[in-house]
């Protein structure tokens, strides 16, 4: 059997990793709950652990839940955001080409 190879974004793999890390559940129960395998879970938790270790060293106290997903609701924001300004502009030059069309024509 073929596996498929999926990417994942980061803010997806830091919040798996902190759904083992904060609940204390084990990675192999997570893995389950999300259809993934547990290396690959595994590899993720070890990742985040590493990074709050590493922010505590310097004194940073990392993102709560609630931050988490503030921070991911506003990326999505940005994103749509961004999507709606490429169309406007899009349908700008359109309405200019066709401005144009229409007096040149005349």
């Amino acid at each position: 059997m073929s596996r498929k190879r999926r990417s994942f974004t980061t803010e997806y793999k830091v919040e798996a990793a902190h759904r083992v890390i904060d609940s204390g559940r084990s990675i192999a129960e997570v893995a389950r709950e999300l259809g993934l395998g547990e290396p690959l879970l595994g590899k993720w938790v070890a990742d985040e652990r590493r990074r709050l270790d590493a922010a505590a060293v310097v004194g940073e106290a990392p993102l709560s839940a609630a931050e988490r997903a503030e921070l991911l609701r506003l990326r999505k924001q940005v994103a749509e955001q961004e999507k709606d300004i490429v169309f406007l502009k899009k349908a700008s030059a359109y309405f200019a080409a066709m401005q144009q069309n229409r007096t040149g024509s005349s």
